[in-house]
């Protein structure tokens, strides 16, 4: 005949309490030191790494950066397609486009980059690597717009690096 102890011990309780004919005893059972049968393993190595804060800072700063530029390059468009004469006209320059020509290249550019951010934001895998192509393509724009507007260029050269960095850097948490 089954003793309450075992019946306990089948049903999971904490305690266990066993009661035979001579005796009553209760024995404390500390469930967290059993072992389950089988061979052991090294649960670490099947698990895989957290997701670093890091990493996942520098996904939101890349995030961030895009929607910053994307805007700004949307404005630098609209300013060289309403208002020529805020930009410097170099002569002989070898990748001479007309500044409104320029003016639509920026304005499309960054409502691109903008999309594309949000993209990232909401986790969408694609957006990563078209984001990288993106700001690629913003930053070879930008260095064709130096002679333009010089210093404003070499500034956003700089944050399309940082951006691309970021992206290129990014290592999803395997589940």
């Amino acid at each position: 005949m089954p003793t309450f102890h075992t019946i306990c011990m089948m049903h999971g309780a904490p305690g266990a309490v066993t009661i035979d004919a001579n005796t009553v005893r209760t024995e404390e059972l500390d469930m967290s030191t059993q072992v389950p049968p089988g061979p052991v393993t090294n649960r670490a190595q099947h698990e895989a790494p957290p997701e670093s804060a890091w990493v996942g800072g520098l996904t939101m700063f890349a995030v961030v950066m895009m929607l910053i530029v994307g805007i700004l390059q949307a404005l630098n468009g609209i300013a060289a397609l309403f208002n020529d004469k805020v930009y410097v006209t170099t002569p002989n320059y070898i990748y001479a486009f007309d500044l409104t020509r320029w003016g639509w290249i920026h304005l499309l550019l960054g409502i691109l980059v903008v999309v594309v951010g949000v993209a990232i934001l909401k986790g969408q895998t694609w957006a990563r690597w078209v984001g990288i192509g993106l700001v690629g393509l913003n930053l070879i724009a930008n260095f064709l717009f130096i002679p333009y507007y010089p210093i404003w260029s070499l500034v956003i050269i700089a944050l399309d690096v940082a951006v691309i960095a970021a992206l290129a850097t990014h290592r999803p948490a395997k589940v």
